[in-house]
C-alpha cells in the first residue's frame, strides 16, 4: 500500500491592537514559509495553536486582510486561549 503524501504545514499569524476593528493577517503561508512563521512565533514567545478548521478558514485570507465577521468567534477563542497561556506563564501584558 502506498504511503499517503506528507501533510503540508500551513500557518497564519494574526495581530490585534487594542481598539482595532478586528485582528488582521500579518503573515501567512505554507510549507517552508509556514515553518518559518511558526519558528518565529515560538522564538518570540508567542503561543502557537494547532486548529485545522481555523487554519483552513484563515488560508483563504491574504496578507493585511482584517478577519471577517464570520470568523470572529473562532479567532476570539484562539486569542483567549493565548492570553490564558500568557497569564499562566506570568508574561507581561497578559
Amino acid at each position: 500500500m502506498p504511503e499517503p503524501p506528507p501533510r503540508r504545514t500551513r500557518a497564519t499569524a494574526l495581530s490585534y491592537e487594542h481598539g482595532a476593528f478586528a485582528p488582521e493577517v500579518v503573515a501567512t503561508g505554507s510549507g517552508v514559509v509556514a515553518e518559518r512563521i511558526i519558528a518565529a512565533a515560538r522564538e518570540a514567545g508567542v503561543p502557537v495553536r494547532s486548529d485545522p478548521a481555523l487554519t483552513k478558514a484563515l488560508a483563504a485570507l491574504d496578507l493585511g486582510d482584517v478577519i471577517p465577521e464570520a470568523l470572529w468567534r473562532a479567532v476570539a477563542e484562539a486569542l483567549a486561549w493565548a492570553y490564558r497561556l500568557d497569564a499562566a506563564a506570568g508574561r507581561p501584558g497578559a
